[in-house]
């Protein structure tokens, strides 16, 4: 008989069988976002906004092969500190026929997620189209996954090492709807804005429940329904100096240049130069951003579970 396709937690279940406010939370921003010992600090806080909030957390991650939809305090630490891979959708069943673990990316999250019903899910940054995508073709799974999956993610952009208008393009090609909460410029991670202008402004949370409980409505025609991005600026103050930001990103992109890396180590290589370049300003507005998300989703999935 074939496994389960994921398991949930009692305390998820519970609330998905009651109606109750859940935020789905990544993994990846754990074992592989943060350093430790901050990285298992920071995973139990976002659990622990969410539960001040009245919100179940749902932490998603794979342990010995299978997903988990909830995690208890032995599985949050177990990504925090054991060394695992990143999966995404395409990882999922390698993982379960090697008993193997894995942190999941926004893709494989929304992916799990939108399985079990949960309809609200936070992260940092949302992945996107890479600088250079003409000629590599790289592109985050997370886009597709989001024109595949009926899963609102709140996020804080993308991060301003990708290219952000091709992310929009792609995201408005996949027919992936896009709203600015409580802004009309969508936000690049460490900045609470960027270049690029939205079509769609909303103010309140529950004005974000009233366009999930719209797509829950719509007829369904037998094509993937697709999810929402809330983009969430990291708020005024809290983000990284701009003049700053713009020296330090420039710097390294002209050292990642220098040291000819090219295809999907050029991120890893370029957030990690930031991290250092910045003197760790960058991680510390990583979590600043991170918390806020966690908090506006909430309030989101709360809106959502009431209406």
């Amino acid at each position: 008989m074939p496994a389960a396709p994921f398991v949930l937690s009692d305390e998820v279940a519970e609330a998905l069988r009651t109606g109750a406010p859940v935020v789905a939370l990544e993994s990846t921003i754990i074992s592989h976002g943060l350093p430790r010992p901050r990285n298992l600090e920071a995973a139990r806080g976002f659990e622990a906004l969410l539960r001040d909030l009245g919100v179940v957390p749902a932490t998603i991650a794979v342990l010995d092969g299978v997903p988990r939809i909830g995690l208890d305090d032995d599985g949050v630490r177990r990504i925090a500190d054991e060394e695992m891979a990143k999966a995404s959708i395409r990882d999922l069943p390698i993982l379960a026929a090697l008993g193997a673990s894995a942190a999941t990316t926004v893709a494989a999250t929304t992916h799990l997620a939108a399985l079990a019903g949960v309809r609200v899910f936070a992260t940092g940054g949302l992945g996107g189209v890479h600088r250079g995508a003409a000629t590599t073709f790289d592109e985050s799974a997370d886009l597709t996954a989001l024109a595949q999956h009926p899963v609102a993610v709140v996020t804080a952009g993308v991060k301003s090492v990708l290219d952000i208008g091709a992310t929009l393009e792609r995201l408005e090609t996949l027919s992936v709807p896009v709203v600015g909460f409580r802004t009309s410029a969508f936000p690049s991670f460490w900045l609470p804005s960027s270049p690029f202008d939205l079509d769609w402004r909303v103010e309140s949370p529950e004005e974000v429940a009233a366009i999930l409980h719209a797509q829950d409505a719509a007829p369904d025609d037998g094509r993937p329904r697709p999810g929402l991005v809330v983009a969430n600026p990291v708020p005024e103050g809290e983000g990284w100096d701009r003049a700053e930001h713009d020296r330090v990103l420039a710097k390294a992109l002209a050292a990642a240049d220098a040291a000819k890396v090219r295809g999907k180590a050029v991120t890893p290589f370029l957030l990690s130069f930031i991290v250092t370049a910045s003197e760790g300003v960058s991680l510390e507005v990583n979590l600043r951003l991170a918390r806020n998300n966690v908090r506006v989703a909430g309030a989101i999935a709360s809106a959502y579970a009431a209406s």
